[in-house]
This record gives C-alpha cells, structure tokens and sequence, in this order.
C-alpha cells in the first residue's frame, strides 16, 4: 500500500496511481493522527471523508495513530485510558482512547480501520513489552465494543483489524496471536516490527504469528519493507504491507530498478543514457533524472517516487503470479539477487 500520511501519497499525482497501466494502486494507506489534527475531522466530516476529501474512489487504510504515539514519546503521557498528546504542530493538548480513535476513523471514513495498539520500542524489556501487550489486549476489547455500537457515517462497510503486539518475546507474541482471534476479523495485523530489531527477528516472529493465524484471511505485516523484507516476508505467509520507503527513498536519489539500486546523485550516472528503468521508467534517462537532482528541480524527486512506486507494485505482482504459477520460492531466490543489489 502506497503511503498518503496526510491524505495525498507525497509527490506523486493521482493520476499515476489510478492507472492501470501505470502505477495503478489498489488501495493506498491513510494515517489517523495527522489526518485528525489537519484538516481535522469538521473539514473531512463535510467533504464526505477521505474519499470524497481526496477525490480517491479505491479503498483506503488508515493507520490507528498507535505508532505516532510511539514515536512522540517525549511529549505523551500513556495510561489504561489512553495517550494524551501534544500536537507537533502547534503543542494543542489531545486525547486518543479506544474509543475516540474508533470515532474518528469512523468520521474519516477509511474502508480499513485498525484497532488502537501501543507499538513498543526495540529494545524493549520483556516486562513492558508484556505489559504493554496486555494493555493492547484491553484497548482491542473496547475498540470492537465501540466499533459494534457504532454505524459507519458514509453508508459504506468499514473492516476493523486488530493488532498482534509483543515485541521480540515468542511467547508474548503467541499469546497475542491467539488473544486477538477472540475477534472475528476480516484480517489481522503485526505490529511493532521493523523499529529497530535485527530482520532475524522479523522473520522469526512474523513465521511465529502466521502461522497461528488464519490462512483465508489477509495478514498484514505493517512498516515493511525493503524489498527483500517483502519477498522473505511474503514467503512467511504475510498478504499486505505498507511502507514510506519508496517515495521518502525516491525523495533523497534513492531508486529501485529491475536491474537493482541506485543512488541517482552519485557521478557515474552523469552521462549514462540509458534508461532509469528499462522495464519501469524508460522515458528518462539515468543521465537526464541525475541533471534534475543536481539543478534541485522538483521532478528529480517526483520521478523518483513514481518509479520507486512502479517498482514496489510491480515486485509484489509478480510475486502474486509466481505463487500461482507455483514457482514462487524458485524465482524470489533468483531475483533478490538482482533488485538487492547497488549498482
């Protein structure tokens, strides 16, 4: 899933992503806290919700703000009830409980919601890592309480996915794989995963959780990846990822090609003329993208990102094919060794 944290995937144009022949993303993801702190919820509530606010007709995800939460641990105070927040913006006082996050996701009108969690730090003592998760547990309880009182506000169905949490403890991520199949969801997710730990221990606890849940329904490892993350990942049983990398990579000259990395502001790519992607991106020269960093023009970045997307969407597709065609370990084996490398 494409990244739009503020309602827009940055840099790159709608019209890239609805094509078919194109970009073409079938859903791109959505993030609660920035999305409620602006243009907040009187704005989206008016327009019709994130769909009619971003005039995007596929589905959506939206993120709970678990993991904003996590990453402003300097200025929030969590207990049982909740977080209270500053805002980044302008350090406004807020409070996200269970039950607020299910009403506003509820306002924005995302098609995916998930369930408010805690994301636990990497490393992380195994105490708070339990504590924690028994916490997530409880706010997973109120959440589905809230979301079965409540009626979506746009008339269309909304899917809520609980959160499987427990740091790198196996035995805290068994439980919390069994705790949340208490809720019969329409998919799962893995959180807490790629902040920190080695991808060792990504795999280990992603194999671990998979195979506790549900084979017929989607598993949703979030945050990840590169894409040998993805591939490995996607060999362990996991469905759905989200992850800024491509457009916040494509931003800084960081592009990902069939043929492998590239680091588009290096020198040596100053008079190449080929194609930055023969396959993906074969209307501009490596030369020609390398000239746009270098003068600071926007569509340096721009074209980046699109071909960064390009790329991400086509791996996963091809994955896809090579799963029903029923060679899938065979090829990933292969071309991990091609799209890893830096050229």
């Amino acid at each position: 899933m494409p990244v739009g944290t503020a309602g827009t995937v940055k840099g790159v144009h709608r019209n890239f992503l609805l094509n078919k022949n194109d970009i073409n993303a079938d859903i791109i993801l959505g993030n609660t806290y920035h999305l409620y702190l602006r243009p907040g919820l009187d704005i989206l509530q008016k327009a019709g919700g994130i769909h009619g606010f971003s005039n995007w007709d596929r589905p959506v995800l939206t993120d709970s703000g678990g993991y904003q939460v996590y990453s402003l641990s300097g200025t929030r105070k969590l207990t049982d009830e909740g977080v209270k927040f500053a805002s980044h913006i302008d350090g406004s006082k807020h409070m996200f409980s269970p039950e607020r996050v299910m009403d506003i996701q509820r306002v924005i009108g995302a098609d995916i919601i998930m369930a408010f969690d805690e994301c636990t730090p990497y490393p992380c003592e195994y105490d708070y890592a339990k504590n924690s998760m028994h916490m997530t547990h409880r706010w997973l309880d109120r959440c589905f309480s809230r979301f079965n009182e409540t009626e979506p506000v746009y008339g269309h169905e909304q899917a809520l996915m609980p959160i499987v949490q427990g740091s790198v403890y196996d035995d805290l991520r068994k439980q919390s794989a069994e705790y949340v199949l208490k809720h019969d969801a329409q998919g799962y997710a893995i959180g807490g995963l790629s902040v920190g730990e080695p991808h060792e221990d990504m795999y280990r606890i992603t194999e671990l959780v998979t195979d506790i849940l549900p084979y017929d329904k989607p598993r949703y490892l979030m945050g990840v990846g590169t894409p040998e993350n993805l591939l490995n990942a996607i060999a362990l049983g996991v469905d759905m990822f989200d992850c800024v990398m491509p457009t916040r990579n494509g931003r800084n000259g960081n592009v990902f090609t069939c043929e492998g990395i590239i680091n588009i502001k290096n020198k040596q790519w100053a008079d190449d003329f080929e194609p930055l992607d023969s396959l993906l991106t074969p209307e501009y020269s490596k030369a020609y993208v390398r000239h746009l960093f270098q003068a600071n023009e926007m569509m340096g970045p721009i074209i980046a990102s699109i071909q960064n997307l390009r790329f991400y969407l086509w791996l996963v597709r091809q994955a896809r094919e090579r799963i029903l065609q029923g060679d899938f370990h065979h090829w990933k084996d292969s071309i991990l060794k091609t799209v890893s490398r830096k050229l």
